[in-house]
């Protein structure tokens, strides 16, 4: 009795767990202002997604065009072919959805293997001065919750966050159950110094 107790309080945990983790559930940022939300943004923090990713020292900078229409340029530390350390540069356009913090991310890399792409870009959240969090979803399951992903979380100064600027952040990663997930990201200025040396 106690076993089946027990198992009946684990697969609704698990269902609870599940239903919060949808994507349908997962919150972005209102009214979002592209204009305030361009420039230059420092990964601080970030979750990866399946196969070859940027490393660290990842700097993103967006830009508005005249008629509204966003694009960014990002770089960061990649080793490919296992041994060979780059700064791989990349070029991404964004094509707006019905929802201003929504975009689906077109890009393309100067490394072959980070040739190209279509990637979900969201604005979970941002202050436009200090932080913003970035969500992407590369594969749903079944269920409705994400099978592969990566998100960032930027600063706008490559030290790091604010204490506050933390608290927000730490909040907003339970509503994208990716708490315990993120890993550091390095800002040691590889990428001036690869460049540098070519």
């Amino acid at each position: 009795m106690m076993f089946r107790l027990l198992v009946a309080l684990c697969f609704v945990a698990s269902c609870w767990a599940q239903d919060n983790c949808l994507l349908s559930n997962i919150n972005v940022m209102q009214n979002f202002d592209r204009h305030r939300y361009a420039g230059t943004w420092y990964a601080v923090a970030k979750k990866d997604p399946v196969g070859l990713f940027l490393l660290d020292n990842i700097k993103a900078n967006y830009v508005i065009s005249e008629d509204g229409v966003m694009t960014a340029t990002a770089e960061g530390r990649v080793i490919i072919l296992n041994n060979w350390e780059l700064c791989a540069e990349m070029f991404g356009t964004f094509e707006d959805t019905v929802d201003p913090a929504k975009f689906k991310m077109k890009y393309w890399g100067a490394a072959a293997v980070l040739q190209q792409g279509l990637d979900n870009h969201w604005v979970i959240d941002t202050d436009y001065d200090n932080y913003a969090i970035h969500y992407s979803c590369r594969e749903q399951s079944w269920d409705g919750t994400c099978l592969d992903s990566y998100s960032f979380i930027f600063s706008r100064d490559p030290k790091g966050l604010t204490p506050e600027s933390q608290r927000i952040v730490r909040k907003k990663q339970e509503g994208l159950c990716l708490v315990g997930k993120y890993r550091r990201v390095a800002q040691d200025g590889f990428c001036n110094k690869y460049r540098g040396q070519y």
